[in-house]
């Protein structure tokens, strides 16, 4: 995700890790092992979302199905099937579920009961379920486009439809799943449309039905996504297709009143992609484009295979051209680092906005000539500022009441890039460019914290790197720059009433 503020006018937002695995990745800090009695809100412990995911089980894939009314302000009906892998006996089985309404849920085939506590959906089967057994949940539900108070995020309205922004922790405003990063899995997607609607979602099409009245469009991926990652669009769209490095399918998705103008911005996305193979090696998934959303969300986002842009970005002239562009491989680079290789917490968000801002500003240096060392030097200078206010890069401090996506800020961004380009000048280029290219090789559509990031840039450097990195990732001030020792910090300015 890259929040970007701008000027507006005024108007009238695995490899699925195995069951084993995700067990012991979370022991230390799961709320629970079992469902307590009575049924209660879990969570994996997360340091910033301690009740997001639910223990217990793996999930392998997911089955969507959304059936689009015409408007945005009546429910979508929705059918979620879970297939999942057991880590321990579960008498009742979490799901993260916020905001819609439930009608049924089975069990591998039996009705299940459920409540709803917190933003847990409980489901109590007919027989629990043991360790290590292959099970199939199947909620049928709405799917609710309007937002509820206190509960950003989900589906984006667009003027001609919707889009989807999940990230954080947003995906269970949309449908019932294990809402965390370190859990992936593959994806079905089902969308139905009135005719005259365009659907379209995370990977390849998979087939499409149609009827005297609307249009089943179903999308699969070849490769296991966060749920945070999910993107559906449907609206009165075109999709543009071209091909790209080694015959890699591209889509766009656009507002069709909008193509032409937009198309000298979407032709460069084929070099972009080649600019980062050269970088960091070949594209990890199955296609990549571009979803120019007709909304006002902020940011823009990293859907996987389909990344989440606002149209204006394009059409509006507030910023130079060199600058959109590098926005444009800022999330393309998220593929690789984000995507393809997930946080294992969210504490670990400076590895995939760190790494996406890095390449934002090495593309801006080697095609607008302009210079990362300055880029650097002016976050150097505002390196303590950020992390008094959002903490160190590897710890950010929690986000805002009522404002989930506050953990995106300059710590995670230009603050995590500074700490890269610290470890390039600390290794040098060449071992910090062969660990680029391992790191996304070796944790392909994976999960990696920060601890496998340090534990592999000191087998590649051949020295123990743990004390640069916790000066760099967790320290409260900014350790000196090698190489560059006239560098100084500003000091945190005071807040108002300390």
């Amino acid at each position: 995700m890259l929040l970007i503020p701008r000027p507006r006018p005024p108007r009238p937002r695995s490899r699925r890790i195995k069951a084993a695995l995700l067990a012991s990745a979370v022991s230390v800090c799961l709320i629970a092992a079992s469902a307590p009695n009575p049924a209660a809100p879990l969570g994996v412990g997360d340091r910033l979302f301690p009740h997001l995911g639910n223990p217990g089980y793996d999930v392998e894939s997911y089955d969507l199905a959304f059936t689009y009314p015409g408007t945005n302000s009546k429910p979508l009906a929705a059918v979620t099937i879970i297939d999942a892998v057991t880590s321990s006996r579960l008498e009742r089985i979490n799901l993260d579920y916020a905001r819609g309404t439930v009608g049924s849920v089975d069990v591998n085939g039996a009705p299940a009961a459920f409540t709803r506590v917190g933003e847990d959906l409980v489901v109590t089967p007919e027989e629990p379920v043991p360790a290590g057994s292959w099970m199939r949940i199947t909620v049928r539900h709405t799917s609710d486009p309007v937002a509820a108070k206190d509960q950003d995020g989900g589906w984006v309205q667009t003027k001609d439809g919707l889009a989807m922004a999940n990230q954080a922790d947003a995906a269970h405003l949309v449908f019932p799943c294990n809402d965390h990063p370190s859990d992936k899995a593959m994806f079905t997607i089902h969308v139905t449309a009135p005719n005259g609607y365009t659907a379209v979602a995370n990977g390849l099409p998979a087939g499409v039905e149609r009827a005297d009245r609307s249009t089943t469009w179903t999308y699969r991926t070849w490769h296991p996504m966060a749920t945070e990652l999910a993107q559906v669009s449907v609206g009165r769209s075109t999709v543009l297709h071209r091909t790209g490095p080694h015959g890699l399918p591209v889509r766009d998705v656009v507002p069709t009143k909008d193509r032409e103008k937009l198309e000298p911005w979407l032709k460069k996305t084929s070099d972009q992609i080649a600019w980062m193979e050269g970088k960091v090696g070949r594209y990890p998934f199955e296609t990549y484009g571009l979803l120019m959303a007709q909304a006002q969300t902020g940011f823009e986002l990293e859907t996987q295979t389909l990344s989440l842009f606002e149209r204006e970005l394009f059409t509006e002239s507030v910023y130079p051209k060199w600058y959109v562009e590098s926005i444009m491989v800022h999330e393309l680079s998220h593929q690789w680092f984000g995507d393809s290789v997930s946080p294992r917490t969210w504490s670990d968000l400076w590895l995939n906005e760190g790494h996406a801002t890095w390449y934002e500003a090495l593309y801006a240096e080697e095609k607008a000539h302009k210079p990362m060392e300055a880029r650097m030097q002016a976050a150097y200078r505002a390196s303590d500022s950020w992390r008094a206010a959002g903490g160190p890069p590897a710890a950010p401090k929690a986000p805002e009441r009522g404002q989930k996506i506050s953990i995106f800020r300059p710590n995670v961004y230009d603050g995590a890039a500074l700490a890269l380009y610290a470890l390039r000048q600390e290794i040098g280029r060449p071992a910090f460019e062969r660990l680029e290219r391992t790191w996304v090789s070796v944790h392909r559509d994976g999960v990696a914290s920060t601890a496998d990031f340090v534990d592999l840039a000191s087998a590649v450097a051949a020295r123990d790197l743990s004390g640069f990195f916790k000066a760099w990732l967790y320290g409260e001030k900014t350790p000196p720059m090698p190489g560059h020792p006239d560098w100084k910090s500003d000091a945190p300015k005071a807040r108002k009433g300390s």
